[in-house]
């Protein structure tokens, strides 16, 4: 035993496993991902809705921020319930995958006009900030605004392609520096705002709103319409509905977010409440009283600058502020295309997972581990979409509304479905519910599901470039995604709910090659797929944040003659089991929000392989599952004896934990 394991001794090699299903956010990033979305809206929301409902748009878009908390408080709740959740996952529960599909489907058309719309008009705000300079400056040239804009948003697009191929770190870092500006901007914005009102008082703007003709779409030869004042206020919420798009990203990101995930999350969702109602629908306020009527049509397309021309003092001071806003406005509206290729990375997850979408599409990135497949056609669609649309705002505007009101309705109302079908217990649940007996009726869950269908309903008619455009994209896709899930189906593909790696082969385990980040580690021997309940126990009890957790696989093999020391062929593959045993690490890992380190280890002894990766990377536990061949009290004597042999010269100590449910034996080696 002696001569085997002084083969041994020589530095261990190792598969380590990489896949972006494995990183975590905090809620501030997460906030700020949707937020990117969510605020960027408040640079064109206040000219697209005053179009259609005159002064009254400021009234219409502060209700439906108030109201997208509610919207919000159906997507905790989904999440609090599927891991992976969103509109795909909750609908398919609720109303099966047909329905899954056509929502689905919706929602994509959302999140591939978000990129253009917002990438254009961040284009048309640098432009127009250039070309006043080059008028004050007394440069004749002019830059061609429309063009300048569509250049400007396809080179965001290949910009924030790259960054998403990099992964959801690297994104999110983006997103909470661009938010971290904005909130400068907004605060002496509206700090700024204020002071004006106070020198020069204005009046509220009127509560009626004037419904223009062409809000009216389909509807417009209809008289009964213009004499129902109910029907009135629908239009002008409909037509405001636009400012909360965003929403939807929230439950996309909820598998990246950190411990505690639910926790993390209604926190996220009370950052974005009150920010994006300070910024959008306060600043519509100020445009509205402060930039003059006459003059307000010609910043339709860039209200914001507008309003920062009209404050009270200097020329020059304003003509500077102006710059800030334009270069955050620029950030922020770029950081909402960053949302949008997420967001749509995450639905077509999703989608894929479920066996839906080709195998290939989730193959992971070789370096980064991400899904680039995904993510190189949504940028791809974004920048076609650019193109046809030729950059016009108030088209991608108006088509952009169909996605984002049809994604609300189905899980909102998959949601409340669910209150009914599914009477397992919630981890939270949208406040606002009557209970008579044993029955109980989500009032406020009702009630934001029939608010949302009437919008919808009253969009369908009276937005007939959404309605036109989201239909036929709907069709479209929802029949690709048919074609492909019966293609799938037909060719006996099985490995739709396993996890897609990249294996990393390494000739020496070391922290640095594992991954490792924080100097506490803790090691995870697991080898049967149905029985984790040790990582369960750690992640329960670690802190993410400042411990490494390592999920340690032995490869079985037999020794080879003579005591030689065993290679590991490059050849190897990780085995179905291997796979399955990774996903459902992975799913643990996600319901936790802890990040985790697969790692795959040949050995002929698997209990002194076990000790000798724990001694290589200098873990301060060892956490076993309890064995259904030896006690714990044998375990730990193994264990011990290896661990003995290995740290003869050093005196290292270790932890080892035998643990099974409601029982635990632990020792200290030393």
């Amino acid at each position: 035993m002696p001569d085997q394991m002084e083969s041994y001794r020589r530095p261990a090699t190792a598969v380590v496993i990489t896949t972006a299903m494995l990183s975590f956010i905090s809620y501030w990033r997460a906030a700020s991902i949707v937020m990117c979305d969510i605020s960027s809206t408040a640079y064109y929301i206040g000219g697209i809705v005053e179009q259609s409902i005159g002064k009254a748009a400021p009234w219409f878009i502060a209700s439906i921020m108030l109201f997208a908390y509610l919207v919000r408080a159906t997507y905790i709740e989904s999440c609090g319930m599927f891991v992976r959740a969103g509109v795909y996952r909750v609908v398919k529960a609720a109303m099966g995958g047909t329905m899954a599909k056509l929502s689905v489907s919706a929602l994509l058309f959302d999140y591939i006009l978000t990129g253009p719309i917002s990438s254009v008009a961040a284009g048309q705000y640098l432009a127009g900030f250039v070309n006043d300079l080059l008028r004050l400056g007394g440069v004749e040239l002019v830059l061609p605004k429309q063009f300048a804009a569509v250049l400007f948003a396809i080179a965001i697009i290949v910009y924030f392609w790259r960054i998403n191929v990099i992964g959801i770190q690297e994104s999110s870092d983006r997103a909470m520096k661009i938010m971290m500006a904005t909130g400068g901007m907004v605060a002496i914005l509206v700090g700024w705002s204020i002071l004006t009102l106070i020198l020069h008082p204005q009046p509220l703007p009127p509560i009626t709103p004037h419904i223009d003709a062409h809000a009216l779409g389909w509807l417009e030869g209809f008289e009964w319409t213009k004499t129902i004042g109910a029907f009135g206020i629908i239009i002008a919420v409909s037509h405001s509905v636009l400012a909360m798009s965003g929403e939807e990203t929230l439950a996309q990101v909820y598998r990246e977010i950190a411990k505690p995930k639910l926790k993390n999350m209604r926190r996220a969702a009370a950052i974005i409440l009150a920010f994006s109602f300070l910024f959008t629908a306060i600043c519509s306020f100020f445009a509205i009283m402060i930039i003059p009527d006459d003059v307000r049509p010609t910043y339709y397309d860039n209200l914001m600058s507008g309003l920062v021309m009209y404050l009270a003092g200097p020329e020059m001071l304003r003509l500077i502020f102006q710059g800030v806003v334009v270069v955050v406005g620029v950030f922020i509206l770029a950081g909402a295309c960053n949302t949008s290729i997420v967001g749509a990375n995450s639905v077509l997850n999703r989608v894929a997972e479920d066996g839906v979408l080709p195998t290939w599409l989730r193959i992971p990135h070789r370096r980064f581990g991400t899904t680039t497949h995904m993510i190189t056609a949504v940028a791809l669609a974004q920048i076609i979409t650019i193109l046809l649309s030729r950059g016009d705002i108030l088209l991608l505007g108006e088509a952009y509304a169909f996605g984002v009101i049809w994604s609300f309705i189905t899980e909102t109302t998959s949601v409340l479905i669910l209150r009914f079908k599914d009477k397992s217990p919630r981890e939270w649940k949208m406040p606002g519910n009557l209970r008579i007996g044993q029955i109980e009726i989500p009032i406020t869950l009702f009630f934001t599901a029939l608010i949302l269908l009437l919008i919808g309903i009253t969009n369908f008619f009276t937005k007939t470039i959404a309605t036109q455009g989201g239909v036929a994209f709907v069709i479209f896709f929802f029949s690709v995604l048919v074609i492909s899930e019966r293609v799938q189906r037909r060719n006996g593909r099985s490995d739709a709910h396993v996890e897609k790696v990249n294996l990393h082969f390494e000739e020496k385990v070391t922290p640095s090659v594992c991954g490792c980040e924080h100097s506490d580690r803790i090691l995870i021997p697991a080898r049967d797929p149905g029985s984790l309940y040790q990582l369960q126990y750690a992640l329960e009890r670690a802190n993410p944040l400042a411990t490494d957790i390592i999920v340690l696989t032995i490869d079985r093999l037999a020794p080879h003659k003579n005591g030689e020391q065993l290679e590991f062929e490059k050849e190897h593959q990780v085995t179905p089991t291997d796979e399955t045993l990774l996903t459902n690490i992975v799913a643990i890992a996600e319901r936790f929000g802890a990040h985790v380190i697969p790692l795959v280890v040949p050995a002929a002894d698997p209990t002194f392989a076990i000790a000798r990766v724990a001694y290589e990377l200098g873990v301060r536990e060892i956490i076993l599952g309890k064995s259904e061949v030896v006690s714990p009290e044998v375990q730990l004597e193994r264990i011990a004896f290896c661990w003995g042999y290995l740290a003869v010269e050093t005196h290292g100590k270790v932890t080892v934990r035998v643990v099974w449910p409601q029982h635990e034996v632990s020792y200290e080696i030393a």
